[in-house]
């Protein structure tokens, strides 16, 4: 993948980049594969505001993706798409009874190539198998946490875990964020990186492209009153007033750990993404 960057010839342009879009080999989606989606602006259901900074954006329809890769078999690439809703691009399959689903799209993926799924699929990227038949050592993405629940894990752009370990009944992975996690063998995993790699250097260049995308301005604490924030008020540029930055509602936000102490899932953690 390649990124396009823009000469200077506004304020908006300047150092502006967008993806080039060139993996991309269908333009249109699947119309048996979307339904609506419809915008929430960060409100629940009581219609209070639980997310800040939601609203607009252009509209959009969801993309159905077959995380639990349940076909067993072959499936032929129809082609690659760009998916509104995430940052990888995704794959348009179509298996021996003419039945289409989408899929993450890895790195190298390309129309025409042909994938499986199955225990006794090859080590080939796109192939989806049980972890217990894949060799320790191997880049994968698209990983359940939970037997037949769907691939859960390592679903963004540029994304990959390597498989670390085997033992007991559970594979030692090692995630993008450094943290090492227990999983069950039997759980599948997608052979390969996500696709869209370059996306993290793509600088959007101007206000407008967050709008489009659906997020608001944020205004900082310190420009608001002491009613409003605790970061609020003084005379001119005045300090936080505190030992570090909090919240509207005054939790910590540097380095605050919010992860319940009692999560029953932290037995699964041989290793933290800070390295205890």
């Amino acid at each position: 993948m390649a990124v396009i960057k823009y000469k200077p010839t506004t304020n908006g342009r300047r150092n502006m980049s967008v993806p080039s879009f060139e993996e991309i080999t269908k333009s249109t989606p699947e119309k048996s594969l979307v339904k609506t989606l419809k915008k929430n602006s960060g409100r629940n259901s009581y219609g209070r505001i639980t997310v800040r900074h939601h609203g607009g954006g252009n509209k959009k329809k969801y993309r159905i993706i077959d995380f639990k890769r349940k076909t067993e078999g072959a499936a032929t690439v129809v082609g690659i798409e760009y998916d509104p809703n995430r940052t990888a691009y995704i794959a348009l399959l179509s298996d021996a009874e003419n039945r289409k689903s989408y899929i993450i799209a890895p790195e190298g993926l390309t129309a025409g190539d042909t994938v499986y799924t199955g225990p006794d699929s090859d080590i080939k990227v796109g192939n989806t198998l049980p972890i217990a038949n894949i060799p320790v050592g191997t880049v994968i993405n698209s990983i359940e946490l939970y037997p037949g629940k769907g691939a859960q894990m390592v679903r963004s752009a540029g994304a990959a875990a390597q498989l670390m370990a085997k033992e007991n009944g559970m594979a030692q992975i090692r995630l993008p964020s450094g943290e090492v996690r227990l999983v069950s063998l039997s759980c599948k995993a997608t052979i390969g990186v996500v696709g869209n790699v370059e996306h993290d250097t793509v600088k959007i260049g101007k206000a407008g492209k967050s709008r489009h995308r659906g997020i608001r301005p944020t205004v900082r604490g310190s420009a608001m009153n002491p009613c409003d924030h605790p970061h609020g008020g003084g005379e001119g540029k005045s300090p936080i007033g505190r030992p570090s930055p909090v919240t509207p509602w005054g939790k910590p936000t540097n380095g605050y750990k919010t992860r319940n102490k009692k999560a029953r899932t932290d037995k699964f953690i041989v290793r933290r993404r800070n390295g205890k």
